[in-house]
């Protein structure tokens, strides 16, 4: 099994990616789908404070790769790309089970994902300068630091969305390669 996991902070394009890595023949999974599943399952609304306090409560109360285990039993396809990694211990997770892994990196500045992330106005975003901050220090909280510095590759996504998805597109070709 090949699997690609992709760890960046909230509006660096992982989505962008996941649609990318579709048309390229990889199954998907969010992490963040299981996170709000269960924020729906405890009947909560997905505002940004709830889904947060639901993935700090199971880290907490599970350890912190919990979602990295619970993802584990849907990662069933030889080809997979896995949206969403978001400590170093979900990274070792995944490298445990799978022995080809690629972690994937998406940077891109503040500035630029909270211009997206106001623009694209998902329920779980938040509000505002002050949620966007907030959301960010409590994902740096959960480790996310540590699993970028894990990270095989990189991707840089600041410019046009067409020149991340060639840059994208021909990323995951290459790693995709390296299985052959």
């Amino acid at each position: 099994m090949k699997l690609i996991v992709t760890v960046g902070m909230p509006g660096s394009g992982k989505d962008e990616l996941l649609e990318i890595g579709r048309t390229v023949g990889l199954a998907t999974l969010k992490m963040g789908d299981l996170v709000r599943d269960e924020t729906r399952r405890r009947g909560l609304p997905l505002t940004s404070a709830n889904v947060g306090r639901i993935a700090s409560e199971e880290r907490e109360k599970h350890g912190g790769a919990i979602w990295a285990q619970r993802a584990l039993p849907r990662l069933t396809e030889t080809r997979m790309l896995v949206d969403g990694c978001r400590s170093d211990a979900e990274v070792t997770v995944f490298r445990h089970h799978f022995g080809d892994l690629f972690v994937l990196g998406i940077f891109a500045s503040p500035e630029t994902r909270y211009e997206r992330m106001s623009a694209r106005g998902r329920g779980d975003d938040g509000v505002g300068l002050q949620d966007f901050f907030d959301r960010d220090r409590r994902e740096l909280k959960w480790g996310i630091g540590n699993a970028f510095a894990l990270a095989d590759g990189m991707l840089i996504n600041e410019g046009p969305l067409e020149e991340f998805r060639r840059s994208a597109r021909s990323q995951l070709q290459r790693i995709l390669e390296r299985e052959d």
